[in-house]
């Protein structure tokens, strides 16, 4: 399936990979491992994630605090935002 991200979606992973960063190497590279996995887990099954209040499809990454959120329109897949749990709900919400 067709995929894309919107640009502001990779500076939410940027970020939080220069957070993890400055922790360890070896975190920085789960959180990459993780989020990866969880991307390619979405475009397996686009449709298998549960629909955030937003409208946009969620996915929680299994161990780190964040979630992926997504939309799909025909056959193509657009990543929206990534964003920690407990950052505030409409966070990204904008973005077109």
């Amino acid at each position: 399936m067709e995929h894309i991200f919107h640009p502001a979606a990779v500076r939410d992973a940027r970020e939080i990979e220069r957070q993890y960063s400055e922790i360890s190497d070896e975190l920085s590279d789960r959180f990459w491992n993780e989020l990866n996995e969880g991307i390619d887990a979405i475009l397996e099954n686009p449709g298998g994630q549960h629909f955030d209040p937003s409208g946009f499809r969620r996915r929680n990454l299994k161990i780190f605090p964040y979630h992926i959120l997504y939309e799909v329109r025909s056959n193509l897949v657009r990543f929206m935002v990534i964003r920690h749990h407990h950052r505030k709900p409409s966070y990204g919400l904008r973005r077109r």
